[in-house]
């Protein structure tokens, strides 16, 4: 009986070391990378590698799920169809970076820099890219930046909001709420004048496609920047203010995402 349970034990130990040798980073790859930079199909399972200087590294096709590269320098980085599933890229700079065939499949590119970087064949759809800067017209369509950029909003970021709702109007000129969601980015950053263009190509947009709803509230936003615009009359108790114009058309914007 003894025998069997020592048996059953050993037999469950090697099963658990072998589990965890699989779901790790191979330590000579990882120690190939660091000194080389050549690490093409590496595995690289959960690697740390927060802070790594992996300017101009070859990764392509190396297997990088869950790896932390956190605020890492991948400038130039070959990381054609790498497995980067549930892998941090947390304000890592990729800069020129080549993406191409990537998975990113819930991968943390928050705040991370992307100007430049090849995204063809990419899904950032279950991706985390709050915050990301210069993501590149092929990294999803016009609806998904819309969406991107509604988000950025809602997280006052409107930089990057603006950033987004362009990007979405350069491959769609036709999307109406594109321009009203930059129209209330822009207002947010007190560029009248942008958000009075763009609230007004909107309501074209809207008009034209028979969405008359939508047309009067981008029609009545433009008219609300204006009244804000005016200097207040002691008798009009208040007047017309940043956050009364904000709040009044908010709600239209929330509809179209």
């Amino acid at each position: 009986m003894l025998k069997k349970i020592l048996v059953v034990s050993l037999l469950l130990t090697t099963a658990v070391m072998v589990s965890t040798a699989a779901h790790a980073e191979n330590a000579n790859h990882l120690s190939q990378l660091l000194s080389t930079k050549e690490c093409s199909k590496c595995n690289l399972v959960n690697a740390g590698l927060v802070l790594g200087e992996l300017s101009g590294a070859d990764l392509s096709q190396a297997n990088l799920v869950g790896a932390n590269l956190s605020q890492a320098r991948l400038i130039g980085a070959n990381l054609k169809g790498a497995n980067l599933t549930g892998a941090s890229l947390n304000g890592a700079d990729l800069t020129g970076a080549d993406l191409t065939g990537a998975v990113l499949n819930s991968t943390d590119l928050r705040d991370a820099f992307l100007g430049g970087a090849n995204l063809t064949g990419v899904s950032l759809q279950n991706s985390y890219i709050q915050g990301a800067v210069g993501l590149a017209g092929t990294a999803g369509s016009a609806d998904d930046f819309a969406k991107w950029g509604y988000a950025e909003w809602q997280k006052n970021n409107y930089k990057g909001s603006i950033e987004h709702f362009s990007q979405a109007i350069r491959l769609n000129p036709q999307m109406g709420n594109a321009y009203y969601g930059r129209a209330m980015a822009r207002y947010r950053l007190q560029d009248d004048a942008g958000a009075t263009v763009d609230a007004t190509k909107a309501e074209q947009i809207f008009k034209q496609k028979g969405d008359i709803a939508s047309a009067t509230n981008a029609q009545n936003f433009v008219k609300s920047i204006e009244i804000a615009r005016q200097p207040t009359k002691p008798s009009q108790g208040g007047g017309g203010s940043f956050v009364d114009v904000i709040t009044g058309v908010a709600s239209t914007l929330l509809k179209f995402f």
